[in-house]
């Protein structure tokens, strides 16, 4: 394969296995299920682009896309890497506080959207936000009809895989999300490494229940496209719900998030001794949260198929992974060994993890403001000498592999999803029944974390309640999958002696033991399809 950039990959696969299965769009009933072959993504991807070129998208146009895990999604995305758009994709569950901060730092021109999916019109959300930028904003409905005309207007394709083409967002130390700036090379080398990692074969059957919005979107469809197998795309990932679509497809290699081992771990439990849940499946692997030796061993043992665990980020979408021939001590204890090309540093006296490598991001889209353009490395991320601080704590085995030990950054990580901790309480001081709020992640065995609030109140004032506070955070915009599931009310926040700061780890050993009684039976707190 001679290509570089994702365009190049994707007329590398067409030309090599035109009429090769790429995607199936599973539905709750196999007569809606939808496929597409290599070959018509390319020819489609292609039209799509010309449709877009004609409603004003040119190389370096920056287009914020905010749709579910569809096919239509995934043209989309190949289109605008035809174009050589600078793409910026956004999960579906994020509202008007998180897309609008998006649209201004991107200084976006197009948007796509799908309309009114699952309840929420994000077209009126759109119109809404367009109303407040300081310049025009075309919307795009992108979710049954794409634009479609004549390839011929388009110029050619981009050749330089080393231009910054895709931001995506992450939530970090700052309370609003933070630009990724990402290459064609480094979601290609990610692509080609998590493929390798998972030994993958010409019988293999893959499957994204995640969001495609996710930087793991390009990063499986290069695995799709350098190994030449197909994906079942879920656009509402639910259990027991999917598993029918699983099971149709005989699906083999699934996973996405320790959440995910635990969903399908539940489901299997409810069968009979011997039954199999998923018949064909033989590896669940992903990352995104830690990992407990016990789920590990469950899994292998109770739905008879390999488990592998990774490490991985927005800013490095493989770092290491788990391999299926490892021995079961490394996969039930460690985050596996760096990819190719990875490099890993623990620095001394904190531990914390630094990387560098082809994999690892540009940098991340200049605070306040973005640069002018994208040709340079954004704002500052990287060190001197190339290594990334990643706020996580770890240290490596002699035999190479990584064990994480916990993190700097303060953030919870719930159901793979980065909350910004601090995102939260700022939005929470507004109330007037707050006198100061603590927010912190506490472990769950079914999301990995769960957001639990603990508020500090005004003499006086009327005991709040969960559903009071979530009420409060959705009025403010906030994401529903970053809403609270437990809410503690102590009669002051325990702080330092000197700075007065709030002593968190002293709050997650008073309430990680369980579910604080003004929290119980709380917000549901997010959706894995999203």
């Amino acid at each position: 394969m001679t290509g570089t950039t994702l365009w190049d990959l994707v007329a590398w696969r067409a030309a090599r296995t035109p009429g090769a299965t790429a995607l199936i769009q599973g539905a709750e009933c196999a007569r809606h299920d939808r496929v597409i072959t290599f070959g018509a993504l390319r020819r489609r991807a292609e039209r799509v682009a010309a449709g877009l070129y004609e409603r004003g998208v040119r190389p370096g146009s920056r287009v914020v896309w905010q749709l579910p895990t569809r096919i239509e999604t995934v043209l989309l995305s190949l289109a605008l890497a035809r174009i050589g758009a600078v793409q910026s994709p956004v999960v579906p569950l994020y509202r008007d506080h998180e897309v609008g901060q998006v649209l201004r730092r991107t200084r976006a021109a197009f948007f796509a959207v799908p309309g009114t999916w699952r309840g929420f019109d994000h077209r009126a959300m759109a119109h809404r936000l367009a109303a407040a930028l300081p310049g025009p904003l075309t919307v795009i409905d992108a979710y049954d009809t794409l634009p479609d005309a004549d390839p011929a207007v388009l110029p050619p394709p981009p050749a330089d895989a080393d231009e910054i083409r895709w931001i995506y967002w992450t939530s970090g130390t700052t309370a609003g999300p933070k630009g990724v700036l990402h290459t064609d090379h480094s979601l290609r080398t990610a692509g080609r490494c998590l493929g390798d990692a998972l030994r993958l074969g010409p019988s293999d059957i893959g499957s994204m229940a995640f969001p495609y919005a996710h930087v793991a979107g390009p990063d499986y469809t290069v695995l799709l496209l350098l190994h030449g197998i197909p994906a079942l795309l879920l656009e509402h990932f639910a259990l027991p719900g999917s598993l029918a679509a699983y099971r149709r497809h005989r699906v083999t290699v699934a996973g996405g998030s320790t959440a995910f081992y635990a969903l399908f771990l539940a489901e299997q439990r409810k069968l009979p001794p011997g039954q199999r849940l998923l018949p064909s499946l033989r590896l669940l692997a992903g990352g995104g949260a830690p990992m407990s030796p016990g789920l590990y061993h469950a899994v292998v043992a109770e739905l008879g198929c390999q488990l592998t665990h990774g490490y991985a980020m927005t800013e490095a979408p493989m770092v290491t992974m788990g391999d299926p021939h490892d021995s079961p001590e490394h996969l039930a204890t460690t985050a596996g060994r760096p990819a190719a090309g990875m490099e890993i540093r623990i620095a001394p006296g904190t531990g914390e993890i630094s990387l560098r490598g082809p994999a690892v991001c540009r940098g991340y889209l200049d605070e306040p403001a973005p640069p002018p353009c994208l040709d340079g490395t954004g704002g500052a991320a990287l060190s001197p000498d190339g290594f990334l601080p990643t706020g996580d704590l770890g240290h490596l085995t002699p035999t190479g592999h990584l064990v994480i030990t916990g993190r700097l950054k303060d953030i919870i990580i719930r159901k793979g999803e980065n909350i910004s901790a601090q995102e939260i309480e700022q939005l929470l001081h507004g109330h007037p029944g707050v006198a100061d709020a603590a927010v912190i992640g506490l472990p769950d065995a079914e999301r990995g974390e769960r957001v639990c609030v603990v508020i500090e109140q005004p003499p006086g004032a009327r005991q709040l309640t969960l559903h009071e506070v979530c009420a409060h955070l959705l009025a403010q915009g906030l994401a529903p999958h970053k809403l609270p599931e437990q809410l503690e009310l102590p009669a002051a926040l325990p702080r330092g002696a000197t700075l007065r700061k709030v002593l968190k780890q002293e709050l997650r050993e008073r309430y990680g033991g369980g579910w604080g009684a003004p929290g119980r039976g709380g917000a549901p707190g997010g959706d894995l399809s999203e």
